[in-house]
């Protein structure tokens, strides 16, 4: 029994270890180099491993240097790992293929000349002779042609000897910016020097597409439009109307009405302005204008006073409008309306028809979701305007303004010296 107790002694040196901290101490002081060298061996792997993920993504960015739209967090490039550089096409275009061709034809494909163009028009079967007249009038002049059905009656279309050589996109009840927002992506269309986006409602008997084409070049003008007969049915802008005396004109002077216009204006609808019915891009400005059109503002109700923006320099200089090849707006609302030319009520208010025991007027409602649309791409505008702090406005009457406000400046300054100097001679 006395063994198995422990003695006084190691009783008395257990207590006295206990309630010494110091000598407890000495093996954590022993053990401190080590997980020193330990954290710094993780700090070297962590630096290697991220150096070398740096690396990896230079590397891959140099690989793969195109600019395509992120559906992910995943980049680009871990997208494309899996094919060599040289087989990929990130481009495209609406010009039909044969199934099979022969070699003869081959070739003559291969040299055919890629100075094409575009004309993308939305079309319903009440309007049919009228874009029969047109389509005649751009195919010949080397013009490929997208044709949008928004009432869903493609099949009647297939009896004009031009159909199967355009390209037919069918949609119920859509306007001509929701096709164009979701078919003519920049890189689709980038092989067609000019964009023509066209009513269906437009009169051509006095126009020439590769005439307007010419003073189009010759003008440097980025953004178009022909201009419009002064009997058209409806004209709501006055730079619009055509001048008798010019081959064309990029403004109006015009002092009646609430919007005066004259040599000191500088902004739409006086200058740098088309209108939406018939306007005509050229390569850089439709990439511009494709990312202007608001995804769920289908109708584009305040694009035309910004387009200017998309001229690819000044807008005074850029925009025009071409007077020798003109055309006839005959004003047929046909989508969401009746479409018959000669009922004028039918035109311009639309089918009424009962919904439930109240009558619904389609074409009051599209002017009304019109209205919204319009108010909403405003404060998009503003909004965006607000927030992107580098965003610089280039137009010509911000750097007048820019600049007079400047020279205001400077005369105030000098004036201010001037009285000094004056106030100090008389003393």
């Amino acid at each position: 029994m006395e063994h198995d107790l422990p003695s006084i002694k190691s009783w008395k040196s257990l207590v006295k270890r206990r309630n010494n901290p110091q000598e407890g101490g000495k093996s954590s002081w022993k053990m401190k180099p080590v997980m020193a060298l330990m954290c710094t061996v993780l700090l070297i792997f962590w630096y290697k491993t991220t150096d070398f993920q740096y690396q990896q993504t230079q590397i891959e960015e140099t690989d793969y240097p195109f600019e395509m739209a992120k559906e992910s967090d995943e980049p680009v490039s871990e997208k494309l790992k899996g094919l060599p550089f040289g087989i990929i096409q990130p481009k495209s275009d609406l010009e039909l293929k044969p199934l099979w061709s022969s070699t003869s034809l081959r070739s003559k494909q291969a040299g055919e000349s890629t100075n094409r163009n575009l004309l993308a028009m939305p079309v319903g079967l009440k309007q049919k002779n009228n874009v029969d007249d047109v389509v005649k009038k751009f195919l010949p002049a080397n013009f490929t042609v997208i044709l949008f059905h928004y009432d869903g009656n493609m099949d009647q279309w297939w009896d004009l000897e031009w159909s199967s050589k355009a390209i037919h996109i069918v949609a119920h009840n859509q306007t001509k910016w929701w096709f164009a927002k979701r078919f003519l992506h920049p890189d689709i269309v980038s092989i067609y020097d000019y964009v023509f986006l066209w009513d269906e409602d437009l009169g051509v008997e006095n126009f020439n597409p590769q005439k307007y084409l010419r003073i189009v070049k010759s003008a440097g003008l980025e953004i178009s439009q022909p201009a419009l007969h002064p009997n058209s049915t409806e004209v709501h802008h006055r730079i619009t109307v055509r001048s008798r005396t010019n081959i064309f004109h990029r403004r109006v002077y015009d002092s009646r009405g609430n919007m005066k216009c004259s040599n000191t204006s500088e902004g739409p609808p006086c200058t740098g302005f088309v209108e939406g019915m018939a306007p005509v891009f050229s390569r850089s400005a439709w990439f511009c204008t494709w990312n202007l059109i608001q995804n769920d503002l289908v109708h584009g109700w305040g694009m035309d006073m910004k387009l200017g923006y998309c001229a690819q320099g000044d807008r005074s200089k850029k925009v025009g409008i071409v007077d020798s090849e003109y055309i006839f707006h005959q004003g047929i609302q046909t989508l969401g309306g009746s479409g018959h030319p000669d009922k004028k009520n039918s035109a311009r208010s639309g089918i009424t028809r009962r919904r439930g025991s109240a009558t619904f007027d389609s074409r009051t409602e599209i002017r009304r979701q019109s209205t919204w649309e319009l108010r909403t791409f405003k404060e998009r505008w503003n909004r965006a305007v607000e927030e992107d702090k580098n965003w610089v406005d280039r137009s010509s009457s911000t750097r007048n303004r820019i600049s007079s406000n400047r020279r205001f400046k400077r005369s105030g300054v000098i004036s201010s010296l001037l009285q000094r100097q004056a106030a100090e001679s008389r003393k």
